[in-house]
């Protein structure tokens, strides 16, 4: 277990605080390095159990934290993930892992994931997502995004409430259940990334959700 205490950014601005669990000392190790040494971020906590996760996360209370889905002791990431989410609702969630199975990725967005990503991620695309995340996106894999999308497809059906959106809400909605981060999305339209998040903020209103996922689940009428 390692805990650092908080830094500001070099504009002295507070900065993205981030946890990390991971049983795997060389990722965990690499991922610390990558989050401190990035301005803008700080890894405030490294743990590699789940236990010692629920125990010392509270205290230090970070904006986002990654999970690994195995781990040593008697609880995975996503029991790890439904205990620390239902006590603190705000606290953002995503899995760091290898498993691309749709089990996997609904049992941890069930517990309260908001984001799902495979450690081959380049570390450029995770500093994006950890960003993102904490900005209210749900960001996922391209692959992952694909599974979810193709998974709801299956079972798309009209929903009425699509219909209080305008045209351009439901291209915006169209690109999050694509898993398209709000940057991407503002390129993809030819529109400001500002415009993008007031977009969303309008989504979520319509349809009384407060997350992507639970946006998509709309827009596939689940």
């Amino acid at each position: 277990m390692t805990v650092y205490s908080k830094k500001k950014s070099q504009d002295n601005m507070d900065i993205i605080s981030v946890a990390i669990v991971e049983d795997n000392h060389d990722i965990r190790t690499a991922m610390e390095l990558l989050i401190n040494g990035s301005d803008g971020y700080a890894c405030i906590g490294a743990f590699n159990n789940a236990e010692t996760a629920v125990e010392q996360i509270p205290s230090l209370l970070p904006n986002v934290v990654l999970m690994d889905f195995n781990l040593p002791g008697g609880m995975n990431g996503i029991e790890c993930i439904a205990r620390l989410k239902g006590e603190y609702p705000d606290m953002h969630f995503m899995m760091l892992t290898v498993y691309e199975d749709d089990d996997k990725i609904f049992q941890a967005l069930e517990a309260g994931a908001s984001g799902y990503i495979l450690k081959k991620t380049p570390p450029s695309e995770l500093l994006s997502a950890i960003r993102d995340l904490h900005e209210g996106g749900s960001p996922m894999s391209s692959q992952i995004a694909r599974r979810v999308v193709a998974y709801f497809q299956k079972q798309a059906k009209p929903n009425p409430a699509l219909e209080a959106l305008t045209s351009r809400e439901k291209e915006i909605l169209d690109q999050l259940s694509k898993g398209f981060l709000y940057k991407e999305i503002a390129s993809n339209l030819f529109i400001s990334i500002e415009t993008v998040r007031r977009h969303v903020h309008n989504i979520y209103e319509k349809l009384h959700v407060r997350s992507r996922t639970d946006a998509v689940n709309k827009y596939y009428n689940r």
